[in-house]
């Protein structure tokens, strides 16, 4: 029996942060037009089988809770990826896991070592964390529609320098724009990830440290 749903990452999980996760060279794996091919012939293997796409990364049958959550815009996201309801409140247990709850989020010790005396010392296991300003929480609500409903409206108008970098993308038919709203098209539900970090206004504040962030394909 074939699973219901499949998440298909075709992303790094910034290895170059852990050793473990480094034993090759960038040279040993596929980049640019290789890497996508690969992407694309799994995304065709996937649909040929029966699944759908329902966001990114992410596939499910037509039976599934998530596709039928996608076809009436219930669709949710969260740091663990597609789900078929919303809540405010994500815990996460162990090792270097995220919590959220939504004008917040921590993480946990990073290390097996350093969460298991933690633990045993009676404190709570976090590494760091984020409060969220007014403006995380739009780009972030934003963000979110792009990625579960491929649709977002602003109140007022699209800013300025969030037009200019979709502009190249709205020149390839990724998406569609006009003065207050972006729509992603059938072809550009591949590109998400690249659509949604035009609005990421941290990533491009601190694009010199763009190695912190996952890679897009």
């Amino acid at each position: 029996m074939k699973p219901e749903r499949i998440a298909f990452y075709s992303y790094a999980h910034v290895p170059w942060m852990k050793p473990g996760q480094r034993h090759y060279h960038e040279k040993d794996i596929p980049q640019g037009d290789e890497k996508f091919a690969l992407y694309q012939m799994g995304r065709e293997r996937l649909i040929e089988a029966g699944y759908q796409e329902i966001g990114m990364d992410h596939f499910a049958l037509k039976k599934d809770k998530l596709f039928k959550a996608s076809q009436h815009a219930q669709l949710h996201r969260n740091f663990m990826g597609y789900t078929d309801r919303y809540t405010k409140i994500l815990i996460g247990l162990g090792v270097s896991s995220i919590s959220d709850c939504h004008t917040a989020f921590v993480q946990n010790n990073k290390t097996v070592e350093g969460y298991l005396k933690d633990i045993e010392n009676g404190s709570i296991a976090i590494e760091k964390g984020h409060l969220a300003t007014p403006e995380d929480l739009l780009i972030k609500a934003h963000i979110l529609n792009l990625m579960c409903k491929g649709l977002t409206c602003f109140e007022n108008q699209i800013p300025i320098p969030t037009q200019q970098r979709l502009s190249e993308l709205q020149a390839d038919h990724l998406i569609e724009m006009d003065g207050k709203q972006i729509c992603v098209t059938s072809v550009g539900r591949s590109f998400l990830r690249n659509i949604c970090m035009a609005l990421d206004e941290r990533l491009w504040k601190f694009k010199s440290e763009t190695s912190l962030f996952s890679k897009a394909v």
